[in-house]
């Protein structure tokens, strides 16, 4: 409800959903942060946006009680397993409320969503997509259409036009935990070698002050390679990476914005599992795994990020561009 990523990961829900029911009303409960991602989204008829910390306190709990029941929802569909996800679905007076069995039914998910889903599948989108079963939607094809703004996908196509290059790559230093973070000297040197090799120009992506920081220090290892991406909300982010040939990143918002719009992605991995969270259907390096519970992967230092060199995304690079030349040829 909070996380961009997992929420742009199960838009491919509200697809199928609205592909199977056509004429159904549709809601989105989320909270404001990640709200731009699913605003607007062709699938949906509402979008229910909470302010973070509705569900704190029991005024707090009886105010999104008041906000969700006029809308009379019959199904709820819990794809976060947690227990703000669920109680959402509680306090909307929905009668069927699916989430998940075993491990990923966490916390008291399982006690308040009354029909329960035990996954076959490990990743996130897959596995939401398992909740749509007893809707007797079965295998469902896999859809984003996230909903960027024409506004934002004009500018994006203006702004391209100034970067004096055929290849365009975007380099996402950007992580949520510094266990997720790849070195910045490594995503400048991945940048000069896809110049040297292809013809890449790179353009490094940033949204906090911090990560303008790692962004500024990328384009230094860069030798003139990469560039300053400019300031953008996430509509602007996404058009801007819909116009990229390339997108590399670790696990993070970005990441998944860059699978929905359709640029190829490398994605590097080291406290999380591409198996759960990977940029989906694309390419994702992991070498090792900083085991262990969220709260210390979260709170760990990037050992396991840096398993991964600059020789192997430089190799995936290779592998992504033979690909797109055999193609070309067929």
């Amino acid at each position: 409800m909070s996380a961009i990523g997992d929420s742009i990961l199960t838009l491919p829900v509200a697809c199928a959903i609205r592909e199977n029911f056509p004429d159904a009303f549709i809601g989105w409960v989320i909270e404001k942060k990640a709200a731009p991602m699913v605003r607007g989204h062709q699938a949906l008829d509402a979008v229910i946006e909470l302010e973070r910390g509705w569900f704190t306190s029991p005024k707090r709990m009886r105010e999104t009680r008041s906000t969700l029941r006029p809308y009379n929802f019959e199904i709820s569909i819990d794809c976060q397993g947690l227990t703000k996800s669920a109680l959402a679905g509680y306090l909307s007076g929905a009668k069927r409320r699916i989430g998940f069995a075993g491990k990923h039914g966490g916390e008291i998910s399982r006690v308040l969503n009354n029909i329960k889903i035990p996954p076959v599948f490990s990743h996130i989108t897959d596995r939401s997509l398992e909740l749509l079963i007893p809707l007797d939607i079965h295998s469902p094809k896999v859809q984003w259409k996230l909903p960027l703004s024409p506004a934002s996908r004009t500018w994006a196509a203006r702004w391209r036009r100034t970067i004096p290059a055929t290849r365009l790559a975007v380099l996402n230093p950007g992580a949520t935990w510094a266990s997720k973070a790849w070195e910045p000297d490594r995503f400048g040197q991945t940048a000069k070698y896809a110049a040297d090799k292809f013809g890449y120009r790179s353009v490094v992506v940033w949204g906090t002050f911090e990560e303008r920081l790692m962004a500024e220090q990328i384009v230094a290892h860069s030798g003139g390679a990469a560039t300053l991406a400019p300031d953008t909300d996430l509509h602007h982010l996404g058009a801007l990476i819909e116009q990229a040939d390339l997108f590399i990143s670790g696990d993070t918002g970005p990441l998944h914005i860059a699978v929905a719009v359709g640029t190829d992605t490398i994605g590097l991995y080291g406290a999380t599992r591409p198996g759960d969270s990977g940029p989906y259907g694309q390419f994702a390096l992991q070498n090792a795994y900083e085991s262990g519970s969220r709260t210390h992967r979260r709170a760990a230092d990037n050992t396991a990020m840096r398993a991964i060199s600059t020789a192997d995304v430089c190799e995936a690079i290779d592998q992504i561009e033979a690909k797109r030349a055999i193609m070309t040829a067929a």
